[in-house]
Parts: structure tokens; C-alpha cells; sequence
């Protein structure tokens, strides 16, 4: 058979005159492996070079483009002949300038006296005037415009031994041969984004850097900016790649970059929305709405309190979906302290109502064994069997795995056959273990999880329905790409009678103070938590401080009153003997990592202490600030920068204005961006190159409509 044809596009770069395999090695570590590659190679920014000075107006480090002819060179050699400088010096009437090159000895081939040359680089010295290894451009009659200078100029990420000016070329070289093969990703959709008739589109205005300008500064933020109900249409797929690279002007790539990062969020969607409407067509939902209340009645009437408005309003959204022909997938956002596990057991309530077992999968052992309290004292007054599964423990149940202990209190469903509800930690998605007639999935701090453990929980049923819920609230950006093929619910209100929390944030200088007042609290009855970064080991370049090597201090400085010390490295039994301790009041402060940043619920305690707190995100400052506040007392959350820079004082300054999860949760994305946020392996979220995710949220919602209507046909 003869061999198959690449696509052109698909040509291996080692097929391009100029790529040997040394440069094919470089190109490799920047992932760029064929022609497609290489024309995706985003530029990290564009520099204006049309914009030239008089040579006497060139300033000391600001980068200039200049020209003139060259009135003197030569090449000088030292230390025999082990190293080099080779100059030349260029006049334009105004001045002259010295350009440099060290240990380049072949440079002198490039130039002789007499070439008008342009000149592209920052000033080292002005007496005399001097750029070293500057960009340069000889300058000949009739030849055709230049791509390193007297234009916007692209400026390419890059690898060792990879020069700026030889990427630039090639890609040049390889848009003018293999344009004419670059077509419309999705043709249909085409017109719809570059015709005439293109959809309204409202974008939020985007910000480029435009410079060096013409004095010599390093350049000034322009903006574009699309009024919003206007018709807009974008360049084409092939305008956007050429505009991407060598545009006319500087607007050019960022329309480009919008071009492009449409299409990838288009593609994103589409395969979203795709998934669920496989979901849809190949999966029948099991009945779970419920039978008539028979448990949810009692169980609302024993719980000591009414549900909020906004509870009551998602639940009847997930009765609706667990009563439909689809199995329900749901994402349930409530910030910190929003009554989002009584949802959850309500929600399990109907499963269990409809003769069906639930799962809830937990992220720690500690929250794991909360959630398996509480429920406990919940329902088994119900006949309701709960079971929990972790690695420390495992209920014993015929064939659900080996059996290591039965809790007190548990009552295994091979003594009772009803269905029941089990729950666990990563335990649950162990091959080992299995729960018959499995209706419901519940996913708690769903942001702890990858993608494919969500998905091997829901594998241990026949297609049963799902709820992740989340307390660190996602900014709308994510929540359309990350989980677009999620309805989404928000319990927006908090239950009534919840104390005060007020957020400070301190320097290490302050901090006798704050153990003061800490133990004026304790007089007064309370308990409080002082967070630390490390276990072991502390910083004292960075100033971290170590948990284990903290106690011992802390002990003494609280005395008499019990210290506690919990993190992740102690035995299971260890750290349940310790929050059995906090919780009953028998230790007043309880020293931490953030193996308490989630679920912890304690009332009485009303003072967190988090230190070096410059090194968390906002999201999960707010969610340790989340474990204080849960009583009717007001509390106290002090957070201790020990690095005190103005990145540092604007992110906790956030958190000092506002206990807004949605706010912090948009701040943290502007801050830190998704790949620290929530990074792309546990998304399951393929990286992109041209769209953001802080900026382009017209993009997503754009592109979600595209997807849709293509998805539909």
C-alpha cells in the first residue's frame, strides 16, 4: 500500500529548509513539533518598531529603534584570540552610536562601511552612545519590507540556544508557504463569526501594550473595545494566524488572539455539551424524587431548625432533576457555612426514599468522619443505615472489600438489606469496594477531586445521578467551561443567627498582641485554631513556620489552658482523639495545618489565627476563615503576613473587605489565575494558549452559544 499523505499542516518541522536536527531538539522543548505547531507559536508580545529616533535622542536603558550608515567597523581580539568585540560605528547627522557584539567574531561578514543599517536595542551608555547585541537590519535599494524591523515585530517565547531573530524568520517563511493550507476549523460556524452578519457580540474592553513609542519611552496600555449590541465580526481563521504573528498594526493581534481563543473555547464547548447530550441519549434516570416525603418530613422536623428560602429553592431543582428522564448532574455552590450538607442530606433522602443507596465522597479522613457523625445523628433514628469507608476504616459489608473494623453505631446493610447511605473518601472508587442499587452520588469539595475519580464513583452504578458541591464559589468563567456540562444551583444565604466574622491582617511584629487577646477569648470561653504553613520543618529564609516545632512554644504561651496539635502525617486515631478533644472544649487551641480547611464545624471556636498567610490563595484563606463564624459569638480571624509586599497587602486585603465567596473567588482568579487556582490536572481542562479565563468571559459565553447551535443540528 503506498504510504498515506500527511496534511500539510501535519509536516514535521525537520522537513523545512533551516531545521537540522539540533534546531528540531530546541523546537521540541517548546512543544513545537510540526508546521501546525509552529504557526500556533503565540508571541509573548509585539513590539512596534516603525517609530525611529535621531540617534542624539536615544536614552540610557529604553528601548529605541534608530537608523543610519555605518562610517567605521572592525573586529578586536584578546587574551589570543579566545575571546572578541566586534563594532561598528553609524552616524545619522545627528549623533553616532556604537553597536557591539561579544565573542561573535562572524558578525563582520554582516556589514561593511557605507550600509544603511536599522538599529533595534537599548542603550548601555551615552558617552559614547552604545547598544550591545542589538537587532540590526541592512537596509537594500528595492528590498522587500523587513520582518525584524520598521514594523510590529513579534517577540517569541524561546528555549536555550534559540535565537529571537531566526524563530521570526522561519515562522515568516513558513506562513508564506503554507498559508494557502490553513481553513476554517468549523465552516458552518464561520459566517456567524467573520461575515457581515456576524451575532452580536459584547466584549469587555482588552488591554494590549503598545511601544516603544516614538520619545523613547517603554511603551503605554491602548485598549480595544467592542461597544457593546454592536455587530463585530472577527478576522478569519487564516487572517487571525498571519495577524497573530506580523499584524499591520497592534489592534491586529489582539483581534487575533481573540479569533483564536474563540476557537478553542468553541472546541472546549463542544465537546462539553457533546458529553451530555451522550448522557442524555444513552442513559435512563433511575426514579429518585422521593416517596411523598416519607423520610424528609421527620427528618426537617427533628433538625432543630427551617431551611432557608435559598435551600428550599434547590432542592426543588434537584427533586426536579432526580424525577426526570436524565440523570441529574448538578453542581452546587454555597460559601462557607450555607447549609450545603443539609441539602445534601435531603438529597440523599429521596434517593433513599425511592429504594435506592447514595454515596458521599469526602476529600479528608477528618471531614469524612464529621459528615458520617452528623448524618448519623440525622437519620439512624430514620432506620436508615449509615456506613463509612475510608482507608482507616471500613464498615463491614459483604462484598464491598476486605473488613477491617466496624464502627460503633453502624449497622451493615448484610444485617439490614435496605438501601443506605455510605460514606467515605477516596475509599469509595477503590476496585474492591462496590454499593448495590446505587441511585445517587454525592461529591463534597468537588475541587479536591480530578475529573476521572468523580467519574470511577459514578461507574460503581447504572448511570446514577450527581451532586458535587463546593464551598470555595466559582467565578462564572470557570463555571461555563470547567463544569458547562453541570446545572448549576447557589445557595446564596446564609442561615440566620450566625455571628459577626471580622478579618485583620497583622505583621510578625504584632503577634504578642494577637496571643494576648487570643487568650482574653479563651477567659471569656472561647476557642480558637492558629494555622501554620509547614509541619516540621521551618523557613527562616521565607520566615514559614512549622506546626510541630511551634507547639512546644505555644504550649507555654497559652498555659494553662490545653493546647492541641493536629496535621496530616499523625495516625487517623490520633487526629480523632484530638477534635474529639477540641469539639467537647477540653482543648482551647488547637494548633493546625490546613488539614482543617474543610467541613470542621466547632461552634464555640471563634478566633483563627492563620500565619504567613501572604503564602495561600484567597480561596483558601476564606475557606479556614470558613471554620470560625458558626456560632452566635462574633469571631476573629487574624492573618499574619511575614512577607509584607504589595501583592501580598492587596490579596488579604480582599479578604479584610469582604466575606463575599463569589468576590474573593473572582479576586483569586484575577490574582492568581486557574492554573494556580485550580490546576489543569485536577480540572481536566485542557490548556490553552490564546484564551484566558479572567479576561475573555464574553468569549465563553460566545462560544457556548456557537457550540450549541452546532451541537443541536
Amino acid at each position: 500500500m503506498p504510504p498515506q499523505a500527511v496534511a500539510p499542516l501535519d509536516t514535521p518541522l525537520t522537513a523545512l529548509w533551516g531545521v537540522g536536527p539540533e534546531r528540531a531538539a530546541q523546537l521540541a522543548r517548546l512543544d513545537l513539533r510540526t508546521v501546525g505547531d509552529l504557526l500556533l507559536h503565540r508571541p509573548r508580545r509585539h513590539e512596534d518598531r516603525r517609530h525611529f529616533l535621531a540617534i542624539r535622542d536615544l536614552k540610557l536603558g529604553a528601548a529605541a529603534t534608530t537608523r543610519g550608515r555605518i562610517v567605521a567597523q572592525g573586529l578586536k581580539t584578546y587574551r589570543k584570540g579566545a575571546r572578541s568585540v566586534f563594532e561598528f560605528v553609524m552616524e545619522d547627522g545627528s549623533a553616532r552610536l556604537h553597536c557591539r557584539w561579544w565573542n561573535l567574531p562572524f558578525m563582520e561578514s554582516k556589514f561593511a562601511v557605507g550600509d544603511e543599517v536599522m538599529v533595534y536595542g537599548k542603550p548601555v551608555s551615552l558617552k559614547p552612545r552604545t547598544i550591545d547585541h542589538p537587532e540590526t537590519e541592512v537596509l537594500e535599494a528595492g528590498e522587500e519590507a523587513s520582518i525584524h524591523l520598521d514594523r510590529v515585530v513579534p517577540v517569541y517565547p524561546l528555549t536555550e540556544g534559540l535565537p529571537q531573530r531566526w524563530l521570526r524568520s522561519i515562522i515568516w517563511r513558513t506562513l508564506e508557504s503554507f498559508a494557502k493550507h490553513i481553513t476554517e476549523p468549523r465552516p458552518s460556524l464561520a459566517v456567524k463569526i467573520t461575515g457581515s452578519g456576524a451575532e452580536e457580540f459584547k466584549v469587555q474592553s482588552s488591554k494590549f501594550k503598545v511601544g516603544p513609542q516614538a520619545d523613547g519611552s517603554a511603551g503605554q496600555l491602548g485598549t480595544l473595545n467592542f461597544e457593546p449590541g454592536t455587530r463585530s465580526p472577527l478576522p478569519a481563521h487564516a487572517q487571525a494566524i498571519r495577524w497573530l504573528h506580523f499584524p499591520d498594526e497592534l489592534g491586529q493581534a489582539e483581534l487575533a488572539r481573540w479569533r483564536l481563543a474563540l476557537d478553542e473555547f468553541i472546541e472546549l464547548q463542544v465537546r462539553i455539551q457533546t458529553r451530555r447530550r451522550n448522557l442524555q441519549a444513552n442513559a435512563r434516570a433511575l426514579p429518585c424524587g422521593g416517596d411523598h416525603n416519607r423520610l424528609i418530613k421527620p427528618f426537617l422536623a427533628r433538625l432543630g431548625f427551617g431551611l432557608t428560602d435559598a435551600q428550599t429553592r434547590v432542592l426543588r431543582d434537584i427533586r426536579k432533576d432526580l424525577s426526570g428522564a436524565y440523570p441529574m448532574r448538578r453542581l452546587l455552590q454555597g460559601d462557607v457555612g450555607s447549609g450545603k450538607t443539609v441539602v445534601a442530606a435531603c438529597t440523599a433522602l429521596m434517593a433513599l426514599e425511592s429504594g435506592f443507596s447514595a454515596a458521599l465522597m469526602a476529600p479528608t479522613e477528618i471531614l469524612a468522619e464529621q459528615h458520617h457523625r452528623n448524618f448519623s445523628q440525622w437519620l439512624q433514628s430514620l432506620g436508615i443505615a449509615v456506613e463509612l469507608q475510608t482507608g482507616s476504616w471500613k464498615t463491614k459489608v459483604e462484598g464491598r472489600g476486605s473488613s477491617v473494623e466496624t464502627l460503633p453505631g453502624i449497622r451493615p446493610s448484610t444485617l439490614d438489606p435496605r438501601p443506605s447511605l455510605t460514606i467515605g473518601t477516596h475509599a469509595l472508587i477503590e476496585p474492591a469496594f462496590s454499593l448495590p442499587n446505587l441511585g445517587l452520588v454525592i461529591i463534597d469539595e468537588q475541587h479536591k477531586f480530578g475529573v476521572a475519580q468523580r467519574e470511577a464513583l459514578v461507574r460503581k452504578g447504572r448511570y446514577p445521578h450527581l451532586l458535587v458541591m463546593t464551598a470555595t464559589p466559582i467565578p462564572r468563567t470557570l463555571g461555563l467551561t470547567l463544569y458547562g456540562d453541570l446545572d448549576i444551583s447557589v445557595i446564596d444565604q446564609l442561615p440566620p443567627g450566625r455571628g459577626r466574622v471580622r478579618t485583620f491582617v497583622r505583621g510578625p511584629e504584632q503577634l504578642s498582641k494577637v496571643h494576648e487577646f487570643i487568650r482574653q477569648k479563651i477567659a471569656e470561653g472561647r476557642q480558637a485554631y492558629v494555622v501554620y504553613p509547614r509541619i516540621e520543618e521551618s523557613d527562616l529564609k521565607t520566615g514559614m513556620k512549622a506546626v510541630t516545632q511551634e507547639f512546644e512554644r505555644l504550649e507555654k504561651a497559652f498555659a494553662p489552658h490545653r493546647v492541641g496539635l493536629l496535621h496530616g502525617r499523625m495516625r487517623p486515631d490520633e487526629k480523632d482523639a484530638v477534635m474529639t478533644d477540641f469539639r467537647a472544649g477540653r482543648i482551647q487551641v488547637l494548633l493546625s495545618t490546613t488539614v482543617i480547611e474543610v467541613g470542621v464545624d466547632v461552634p464555640n471556636a471563634t478566633v483563627m489565627l492563620i500565619e504567613s498567610a501572604e503564602n495561600y490563595g484567597l480561596a483558601q484563606l476564606h475557606q479556614l476563615r470558613g471554620r470560625i463564624g458558626r456560632g452566635a459569638h462574633e469571631s476573629y480571624c487574624i492573618m499574619v503576613a511575614t512577607r509584607e509586599t504589595d501583592d501580598a497587602r492587596e490579596r488579604l486585603r480582599v479578604l479584610e473587605e469582604t466575606t463575599d465567596g463569589f468576590r474573593i473567588a473572582d479576586a483569586d482568579l484575577k490574582l492568581r489565575g486557574p492554573g494556580e487556582l485550580l490546576g489543569q490536572q485536577q480540572s481536566g481542562m485542557p490548556p490553552l494558549r490564546f484564551g484566558s479565563l479572567v479576561n475573555d468571559r464574553g468569549l465563553i459565553e460566545w462560544a457556548r452559544e456557537l457550540a450549541r447551535s452546532e451541537v443541536d443540528t
